[in-house]
């Protein structure tokens, strides 16, 4: 675990460059979120995951999964929303949706299937499975392990397009021999080619994939465990895949122009401020000594949390006490890693702040019924 001064091991060397801020002087200031609208969630809460905001340059769909369906609401437009029948109960996997919102890939046990809105398969690629059990069987369909107690309870892996719709980046587990291996693809998303494929060398849990505005770019946390969560950094230049690697680092969002990306370690102590283009670490911020403890009495260190929001390329909204009834949202300056106050929302909000593209951030309701879009008003980023 990262040790509280805040040290933390980057490709092999210990640094510690926390940026002095003004957060002691400035973590008081309140500062108005405006609520841009609130949208009911399609499916019911008892039979589906909390609805989330997937978000490209100029797009922006709701999505929520659930066992038999997934629904995509256009949030930009007119409106439109789809559903797509899934392929198998919400708990076996992840989904990725195109900025279109005419495709959605099911990341599934043992599969990665892409269907259109009618439930038609446009293509499937079987892979290794996701199962703890370590299953070695070459299952074609769902229906064959559908009543499996350990295929019901797998890990998993994930799915997402690039900004522009035309790649695929895809977690998936393979076999190598008798050897459970995981590995990082890129596919053409009309028809499932895969144009490239890197070895992860990581043993996930689960994972989350984070679009760059430059579709040559994603970024991927791929949870481990505590001690060695890592990072995972690709770029495609169309012939080769590069990735560079972030130990005990969980990424929380890019920024609007993909300037910029921002981490947190595992141990919750410290946001880092990546340069997109090569990974550099420019800068961090220690949350023991940023933000306020909730009391005098209170003697829980401060942590960050694993979900933020980067609306703007010079504002970004971090979250701590997600769990809490009252969970505290804070405005960081990037430019400087300097908290410059607390959020004041006109009601209670639940969670953590998450993206929603250029200029928006959203929080769910606590019983997963709406989610609620923010932003800043004029003049209130930072300056």
């Amino acid at each position: 675990m990262p040790a509280a001064s805040g040290h933390l091991r980057h490709r092999g060397v210990w640094k510690h460059e926390t940026v002095p801020n003004d957060a002691v002087h400035g973590g008081s200031a309140r500062f108005a979120a405006r609520l841009v609208g609130t949208v009911a969630a399609p499916l019911d809460p008892a039979a589906a995951d909390a609805p989330q905001v997937l978000s490209w340059p100029g797009r922006r769909l709701l999505v929520q999964r659930g066992d038999t369906e997934l629904a995509v609401r256009d949030l930009d437009g007119d409106g439109t929303q789809v559903r797509f029948p899934a392929p198998w109960p919400r708990r076996y996997g992840s989904v990725a949706v195109s900025p279109a919102g005419d495709v959605a890939v099911f990341a599934g046990v043992h599969a990665l299937r892409a269907v259109d809105a009618t439930g038609a398969v446009r293509w499937e690629i079987r892979h290794g499975c996701w199962s703890a059990a370590v299953c070695t069987k070459a299952h074609v369909s769902f229906r064959e392990y559908a009543d499996d107690h350990h295929h019901g309870h797998a890990d998993s892996g994930s799915a997402a397009f690039s900004s522009d719709g035309k790649l695929l980046w895809a977690h998936i587990r393979t076999y190598s021999g008798q050897d459970s291996e995981e590995e990082w693809l890129i596919l053409d998303p009309a028809d499932g080619t895969v144009l490239t494929r890197a070895a992860t060398m990581t043993v996930g849990s689960g994972s989350f994939h984070f679009p760059h505005p430059d579709p040559a770019y994603m970024g991927l946390t791929v949870a481990e465990g505590e001690e060695d969560s890592p990072v995972l950094w690709g770029h495609w230049d169309g012939a080769k895949l590069t990735v560079q690697r972030f130990v005990e680092e969980v990424l929380l969002a890019v920024s609007p122009s993909g300037e910029h990306f921002l981490t947190t370690d595992t141990g919750q102590w410290d946001l880092y401020l990546h340069r997109a283009e090569d990974g550099m670490e420019l800068r961090r911020l220690d949350a023991e000594g940023a933000v306020p403890p909730l009391s005098s009495e209170d003697d829980d260190r401060v942590r960050w949390d694993f979900e933020a929001a980067f609306p703007y390329d010079d504002t970004a909204v971090v979250g701590t006490e997600y769990y809490a009834q009252a969970p505290r949202h804070w405005l960081v300056d990037p430019r400087t890693m300097a908290l410059r106050g607390r959020i004041a929302y006109p009601f209670p909000v639940s969670g953590s702040p998450r993206s929603a593209g250029q200029g928006a951030w959203y929080t769910v309701s606590r019983d997963q019924t709406a989610l609620h879009l923010w932003h800043l008003p004029d003049g209130e980023q930072a300056s």
